[in-house]
């Protein structure tokens, strides 16, 4: 079954187009915090803080700050009963804890595959219907942000 998304196109480009507006989303802060709102209000708002988390750790430079990071992210979403536990399979779950003791700055990279195409498959649609995309939308017809979003 093709994702169903904020444009009406044919099966095969509808994923496309809908992780095209995805990574627009991600990148622009508006969008960015309302999405992160809507997932706050589904109580998965780890996902979109995990993906940003990786970003900022694939242009950590230091190799003692990429052990440290990467430590940090690893305790707070990767690893079981973690504050923020992502949902990931176990496979993946299991490679990072083996790579984990010298993490490289790949070392997170299926993990945020997973959680970027569970984002872009359930929760970006559903946010796309939500009251909260409406306001965003209403307030940029009033005129209320000095930029059109480009993923609306």
């Amino acid at each position: 079954m093709p994702v169903k998304c904020c444009f009406h196109r044919s099966p095969t480009t509808e994923t496309t187009v809908c992780s095209e507006n995805m990574d627009t989303l991600l990148t622009n802060q508006a969008g960015l915090d309302a999405f992160r709102t809507f997932l706050k209000s589904e109580f998965s708002e780890e996902n979109v803080e995990v993906w940003l988390a990786c970003e900022d750790f694939k242009k950590t430079e230091s190799a003692e700050k990429i052990a440290s990071k990467a430590k940090i992210i690893y305790s707070e979403f990767i690893e079981a009963d973690a504050p923020k536990e992502i949902n990931i399979d176990f496979s993946t779950r299991d490679l990072i804890s083996k790579n984990i003791a010298e993490p490289t700055l790949k070392c997170f990279d299926e993990a945020q595959q997973v959680i970027y195409s569970l984002m872009a498959k359930d929760s970006f649609p559903r946010f796309l219907n939500s009251e909260i995309y409406k306001k965003l939308v209403n307030s940029k017809q009033a005129g209320n942000h000095k930029k059109w979003l480009p993923f609306l």
